[in-house]
């Protein structure tokens, strides 16, 4: 019996931050360089801005230069913002960061069932690098 509806897969939710810093060229090689992403897409222009898709595992993200949309209609954070970036091997990661330019807040340890450490990177933006501890 044929049904008259269209068989649709499960809904999927996903959410792909798209950050804006001062010199996005600089910030995407930063991201390849430290947390090994893999870049699919990137709009340049004749002034060297630049928007590009990055990805890392599978987890995608957008990072974009300073325009005049964003520069003065940022949210309004209390600290900034944290990505936490979920890896098999946090420690290895948050050495490659480090070693690419980011700054530690705090070492990887295991806290709360997470083995976890925070860098910033060279634009401000923290990244909390770890995964869930499974007993």
């Amino acid at each position: 019996m044929a049904s008259d509806s269209i068989s649709r897969p499960p809904a999927c939710y996903s959410i792909a931050p798209w950050m804006s810093v001062r010199n996005g060229a600089r910030a995407v090689e930063f991201y390849k360089a430290a947390f090994r992403a893999v870049e699919s897409d990137r709009l340049a222009d004749s002034t060297g801005a630049v928007v590009a898709k990055l990805s890392v595992g599978g987890a995608v993200f957008w990072v974009s230069g300073e325009s005049p949309e964003n520069v003065d209609s940022g949210p309004e954070l209390v600290g900034g913002g944290t990505l936490r970036m979920i890896v098999p091997d946090p420690d290895a990661a948050f050495a490659r960061a480090l070693k690419a330019g980011a700054s530690e807040i705090f070492p990887v340890g295991e806290e709360h069932g997470w083995r976890l450490g925070r860098v910033v990177d060279p634009f401000g933006l923290h990244w909390e690098i770890g995964h869930e501890i499974i007993d």
